[in-house]
């Protein structure tokens, strides 16, 4: 998606005025009886759920939705803001509070917790209860306080289950559907602090399921984090000179293959020549870390498949179970491009969601899968200022051809942010797109390529990082009970409508 949007002022202008033509008062009375005769035709589907797929944009707040869909819509050469992604196509919608049980802004841990367990926790623990406080060496006490997650729920009840991640697999987000930790940050046996008993999170994918513990074990597993499964005297097997992370001597990679009977692939050559019809477990990690972006993908090593791609191959593989499956795919690295005030690789990220959903909706069918798209938590990502319809989103505000100057005498874009280390203005010898920088705004950006995609947005509060924000997120659903989502929820409540359509 190596794509730079750039639209002429002439262009943008005759653009506006076919569209002038084109939105007259008739146009906008049919649209509005034909949204309202789509809406009359609705009806709650009130069976069972065969399937449950469980889409989570990390760090995916209204405004990047918005964003998405225009970006999305104009680099098709199309009307952005008439644009519709993949998943604005499912017929249910609510918000969702993602405040956690001791923040008023949350991190990703207690967010997902609540999405996947239907119980609200502190930040920073992973699938227990507020009895846990970040960082508890107690493993007692993190035993006691352990909730069940949907996907345990899942392989308990015989269906597969599957995880998806462009993040690393021991990251927050999916650690929740299978690890109970009192830190999101003990992914591997070489993060836990001495003198605690609590099990590392990449241990627990194996450690948990089968023999001794849940189901059968997890299906499909997608995503980044290798190192966290690999011995630090082993190799890593696409970056020359790196090995794996864990000083207790674990391969769980081959454990994998060795106690639930799967398959280990860690490019794109060996995830392409994976056939579903002959694969039922399949282990995939295609970085030490987290994936790569999306835009930068292509430029991969090693080379790595899409999040559409992992989302097609996973589906393929789990629905071969007669009794149905359980999916989380997240695209975790939204969340990432908002934190470096990067939006363009934050909102490409979301159109690559919105692909996944896209292939999901092709190979399922809503009568028995409830599809669910939503966020763990927003970002301070705003859009703002008063550009004239089809101005391109990562450009600068203009009205009819001509930039909008701030009370500073200086052009502004569209798109800034509240915190973060923001644009810092071209050092000699530096690159100007280099991050991190330091935060506040240039003199005159009247010159400078606002869409390019190491372009860093401007901020208000100059942080190390750019931060979360607290309003409410969107709940998009589709298939069996999801008429259920309406009004604003807690975001626990997710769990409790995957749960009451698998009928658990």
């Amino acid at each position: 998606m190596k794509i730079t949007l750039k639209v002429s002022a002439v262009a943008v202008m005759m653009a506006l005025a076919g569209q002038a033509a084109a939105e007259d008062a008739a146009f906008w009375l049919k649209d509005g009886q034909d949204a309202l005769a789509a809406a009359k035709k609705l009806y709650p589907n009130t069976r069972k759920a065969k399937n449950v797929i469980l889409f989570v944009g990390d760090g995916m707040g209204v405004s990047t939705v918005t964003a998405a869909r225009i970006l999305e819509g104009q680099l098709k050469g199309q009307d952005g803001e008439r644009n519709k992604l993949g998943f604005e196509t499912l017929p249910y919608l609510a918000l969702s509070k993602t405040y956690s049980s001791n923040q008023q802004t949350s991190d990703s841990a207690p967010t997902m917790t609540a999405m996947v367990t239907g119980v609200k926790t502190n930040d920073g623990v992973i699938s227990v209860d507020s009895r846990v406080a970040n960082g508890d060496r107690d493993n007692s006490k993190v035993q006691a306080a352990k909730l069940a997650t949907i996907l345990e729920l899942a392989e308990q009840n015989g269906r597969s289950t599957g995880v998806v991640s462009t993040a690393r697999i021991t990251h927050a987000t999916p650690a929740a559907t299978y690890a109970h930790t009192s830190a999101r940050d003990w992914e591997s046996d070489n993060n836990v602090p001495a003198g605690s008993e609590v099990k590392d999170i990449a241990s627990q994918l194996i450690d948990n399921f089968g023999a001794g513990g849940i189901g059968d074990g997890i299906e499909v597993v997608l995503g980044g984090g290798r190192s966290r499964f690999l011995p630090n005297t082993v190799d890593d097997p696409e970056n020359a000179g790196r090995k794996g992370d864990r000083r207790d001597g674990r391969n769980l990679t081959q454990e994998y293959v060795s106690k639930f009977g799967g398959k280990f692939v860690w490019n794109q050559a060996q995830f392409d020549a994976i056939n579903p019809a002959n694969t039922n477990r399949l282990l995939g990690l295609f970085e030490r870390s987290h994936m790569q972006y999306e835009h930068d993908r292509a430029g991969d090593t090693g080379k790595e498949p899409s999040l559409a791609q992992m989302t097609g191959k996973a589906v393929d593989i789990l629905k071969k179970n007669p009794k149905g499956f359980f999916l989380m795919v997240e695209a975790g690295r939204i969340d990432h491009g908002h934190h470096a005030n990067n939006a363009y690789r934050a909102l490409t990220d979301t159109i690559a969601l919105s692909d996944a959903v896209k292939e999901a909706l092709s190979k399922v069918d809503l009568n028995d899968t409830l599809i669910i798209v939503t966020a763990d938590h927003s970002h301070t990502m705003t859009i703002g200022g008063y550009p004239q319809r089809g101005n391109p989103i990562l450009g600068k505000v203009t009205v009819d051809g001509k930039l909008t100057k701030a009370t500073d005498g200086n052009p502004y874009t569209t798109i800034s942010y509240a915190n973060g280390k923001g644009y810092y203005p071209n050092v000699p010898g530096e690159n100007v797109y280099n991050f991190p920088a330091r935060a506040g705004r240039i003199e005159d950006m009247s010159n400078v390529d606002t869409s390019h995609p190491d372009f860093h947005q401007e901020v208000t509060v100059p942080l190390d990082s750019e931060t979360h924000a607290a309003e409410e997120v969107e709940i998009f659903a589709g298939g069996p009970k999801s008429y259920l989502f309406q009004g604003i929820q807690e975001q626990s409540y997710i769990f409790h409508v995957m749960k009451d359509a698998f009928g658990f």
